[in-house]
């Protein structure tokens, strides 16, 4: 004798579910009963059930109202039909085999992967494979530039790539101009923006100092070259030096310990405003590249008078009398060999006049230097020196530089670079390269 079903729909048992519980307590709690039927839902049929079906549904409590006796959160989770999870460790080959990056790394995990994923039934072999393959040509690539010296050229060509790409200021060439982030040109520079000399800019560079050796030689020496060298060089640059005005002055940019290491060998050396916050307009540029054959000539001509007069003595004629007349004897020397100079040229019809003007005067400034380096006691030198320090830079020179395009503002020395000893120099001369 089988025991009926219970009334109402009767619904097959899910076979992966866990069996009802069974127990002397089949009945619910509610009288049984039709359950109303939805006037909305077709009517469902009971489940034929026979006594020798081995998944006969066995009695349970029934819940209330017909429910289900399980909760129904959405979908649920089977364990069928979905597919098996990716490697890790193959995309880890794979990444690594494309990007040849540690080639013996991505080998390894190459070889790992296919190892656990034939023991896991894991997907991804082929990413595995490929991962391992690519590691092996780049292992094989790596082992050929050790062998041939080429991954020691790499490095050092990256390392230079870095160190000069743009807007570092170890890609600063001569000529170039540049604003630096903030208001002036501080101690350490750390980046540039390359402008335009036309409009206004921070600074310009009209030097580059290579320093030798492999070993950085430390802040006080590469300061004490860049000192050295960019005021000498400085005139080679800007060779008409009245236009270079009291507003500018020298600064360099140095390499640091750091910067040294990624190949930075050089000293910068730039013109810059004496001003916080003040900026240059135009380029000072001013020699073979942007001045003509008669500019040039009369700029060689001078710059050698100047040279000669910036190695005055320290000390004043009461105290060095000997040493004031020899230097007056050489700037009558160089005078009267640089007036020769500029009277044997032929110049323009425009220029004749006043260059003719100006070899008259100069020619007498060295009778005057010569009379100074011949003088018997101080009275007489400072006599004869006045009379010869009246030419320099004098209204004939003003006229010639006029005629020749120059500028025609004379310089206040004192004001400017002074000489070249360095007494008179503006500027702090301590800016540091950016690293």
């Amino acid at each position: 004798m089988s025991i009926p079903p219970p009334p109402g729909p009767h619904q097959p048992q899910d076979p992966y579910r866990p069996p009802p519980p069974q127990g002397p307590y089949t009945q619910g709690p509610y009288p049984q009963g039709p359950v109303p039927q939805d006037p909305f839902t077709p009517p469902q049929q009971p489940y034929p059930h026979t006594p020798h079906d081995p998944y006969a549904q066995g009695p349970y409590p029934q819940a209330p109202y017909g429910a289900a006796p399980y909760p129904v959160w959405g979908q649920g989770y089977s364990p069928y039909g979905r597919p098996s999870a990716i490697n890790g460790v193959a995309i880890a080959a794979l990444v690594l085999g494309i990007l040849c990056f540690l080639p013996a790394v991505g080998l390894v995990l190459g070889i790992i992967a296919l190892a656990q994923i034939k023991k896991r039934g894991e997907r991804g072999k082929g990413m595995a494979i490929a991962g391992a393959v690519l590691s092996s040509v780049g292992l094989a690539l790596w082992i050929l530039m050790l062998a041939t010296g080429g991954a020691s050229e790499f490095w050092q060509g990256f390392k230079e790539g870095a160190s000069q790409g743009a807007g570092s200021s170890f890609s600063l060439a001569k000529g170039d101009c540049f604003d630096v982030p903030g208001d002036m040109l501080g101690k350490d520079v750390y980046d540039v923006d390359d402008v335009p000399c036309s409009g206004e800019h921070d600074a310009e560079v009209f030097a580059t100092v290579p320093l030798p050796g492999s070993d950085y030689p430390g802040e006080d020496e590469v300061v004490e070259v860049a000192d050295d060298k960019c005021y000498t060089l400085r005139h080679a640059y800007a060779m008409d030096t009245w236009a270079v005005t009291e507003e500018v002055d020298v600064y360099y940019l140095t390499p640091t310990s750091e910067s040294w290491d990624w190949g930075d060998r050089e000293i910068t050396c730039v013109f810059g405003n004496v001003d916080d916050g003040g900026t240059l307009t135009g380029s000072l540029r001013a020699d073979e590249t942007t001045l003509d054959a008669d500019q040039l000539a009369f700029l060689k001509a001078m710059a050698a008078v100047d040279e000669a007069l910036f190695e005055v003595p320290k000390d004043p004629p009461q105290d060095d009398l000997k040493g004031n007349r020899t230097w007056a004897g050489d700037v009558g020397d160089v005078t009267a060999a640089q007036a020769a100079v500029l009277s044997g040229r032929t110049w323009p019809a425009t220029v004749r006049a006043p260059m003719a003007a100006l070899v008259k005067d100069m020619q007498r400034s060295s009778k005057e230097w010569a009379a100074a380096a011949k003088a018997s006691d101080v009275d007489a030198f400072n006599e004869h020196y006045d009379t010869a320090d009246k030419v320099v830079d004098g209204t004939t020179t003003v006229t010639a530089r006029e005629a020749l395009g120059l500028a025609t503002t004379p310089p206040d020395y004192d004001e400017d670079f002074g000489d070249s000893s360095g007494d008179t120099r503006g500027g702090d001369g301590d800016s540091g390269l950016d690293v």
